[in-house]
């Protein structure tokens, strides 16, 4: 097991870490939209969900893997208007890719984000 951590995403603001290496599969942890120094994105729900994609392709990169090897990710958010809107810049960063993917509508994301993703990926 091997623990994944870079500077290039935010620190994890509890008792866990950014992701783990299991038998050539990372786990992330979910990702919220925290710049890498720790402060909230201001801005709309878009705005947001790309800064969680930067934050999952650098946890990804430390892990020797990728968008390109995600193979399931789980996506939380906080309401379900915002869905077409998440969906939207979510197919700019799985356009030819596809990995299989959950959605669901939560009461509540730590530090008020409108949106939070976690992925499984194969490590190269």
């Amino acid at each position: 097991m091997k623990v994944v951590q870079t500077n290039l995403a935010p620190a994890a603001i509890g008792p866990y870490s950014q992701g783990i290496v299991v038998n050539n599969l990372f786990y992330s942890s979910g990702q919220i939209p925290l710049t890498a120094s720790g402060e909230m994105v201001v801005g709309d729900v878009k705005d947001q969900t790309h800064q969680v994609f930067k934050n999952l392709q650098a946890v990804l990169q430390e892990a020797g893997a990728s968008l390109e090897t995600v193979v399931k990710a789980t996506v939380f958010i906080k309401s379900m208007d915002d869905f077409g809107a998440i969906n939207e810049v979510y197919g700019e960063y799985f356009s030819t890719h596809k990995p299989a993917r959950s959605c669901v509508e939560v009461a509540r994301l730590p530090k008020d984000a409108l949106v939070e993703i976690e992925v499984i990926a194969l490590v190269k």
